[in-house]
């Protein structure tokens, strides 16, 4: 799978053509995968976003550094650029389901193309997909058939925004049904965060700090095999903080404790925390503690 070639799709039309899909907005579609011909795995890289609805398992999907067992009913968020495959022992398959496609040339002068970095699930791994309630299914099959409503008229001054507003309402949509997932799944959350809190003390600890550097959120996500985008919102959904905001909390706590012991200097203590330089440890901390390091020093 790794050595085959990549398929590459720019365009909106490269891909309808692709999916036996007639092209009805250059910049947007609403494919139907029933009309498209059996395939067999592949690597494809995209120039716009796409959202999957499949409801045939056409193999493994690879994304990123892991490969998802696809159930149906799971929506598949790909950015632009991500480099996505499935993987199937070379059988054909006949696939089903939907997608929506669109080119960020669509959002260009909208809101939506001002806000797009909110949806975050657009850069979460494949093992990180949106799993639907047939109720919630029923909803995106909504969103879609009103997109494809709006693309089957003739495009005139109204088609830009009532496109885009439908795309956004869809998109809002599933960041309602991420909030959903991230609570109905909230024993593995906690899971997830005690792991987390313990990376960060063992990590603190050790001589990382002085050796690696300053923890780094995109480590410890890493270390939990999630996406950094995922790890966030799913933490800052359990906790209200961000990762950063409590390892930022814990390293003050350890600060603390070092500033008090009158064998070591600010610098010092910096320097073992992970910090090029001692400036930065003392704004981190005059920002959550209230007074700098030398003045806590002097009021304890």
């Amino acid at each position: 799978m790794e050595n085959q070639e990549v398929e590459i799709y720019n365009s909106v039309s490269e891909y309808n053509k692709m999916a036996n899909h007639e092209t009805q907005h250059p910049l947007v579609s609403v494919i139907d995968f029933s009309k498209s011909a059996p395939v067999c795995q592949y690597r494809r890289t995209f120039g716009f976003y796409t959202v999957f609805l499949k409801d045939v398992m056409c193999g493994d999907i690879q994304y990123g550094k892991h490969s998802y067992d696809y159930q149906e009913g799971t929506l598949v968020f790909i950015a632009p650029g991500q480099t996505y495959g499935i993987y199937n022992h070379g059988n054909y398959v006949q696939p089903a389901g939907f997608a929506l496609i669109f080119h960020p040339d669509l959002l260009k002068g909208t809101n939506l193309g001002k806000n797009m970095k909110e949806y975050s699930f657009f850069s979460y791994d494949v093992h990180e997909a949106l799993h639907l309630s047939e109720r919630e299914r029923e909803i995106v099959l909504e969103c879609f058939k009103n997109i494809k409503l709006e693309l089957e008229q003739s495009i005139d001054k109204h088609s830009k925004s009532l496109i885009v507003n439908n795309i956004e309402l869809f998109l809002n949509y599933c960041m309602r049904f991420y909030d959903r997932q991230f609570i109905t799944r909230d024993h593995i959350n906690q899971g997830v965060i005690g792991k987390f809190e313990n990376l960060v003390d063992d990590y603190l600890k050790s001589d990382n700090p002085k050796n690696i550097g300053f923890p780094m959120v995109n480590y410890f996500a890493e270390k939990l095999n999630l996406s950094a985008n995922y790890f966030g919102d799913l933490i800052k959904k359990e906790l209200g903080i961000s990762p950063q905001e409590l390892i930022h909390n814990k390293l003050i706590d350890i600060a603390k404790e070092q500033i008090l012991d009158h064998g070591k200097s600010i610098s010092e203590i910096s320097y073992d925390l992970g910090f090029k330089y001692p400036q930065h440890f003392t704004r981190l901390f005059k920002t959550k503690v209230g007074v700098s390091p030398s003045e806590y020093k002097t009021l304890n």
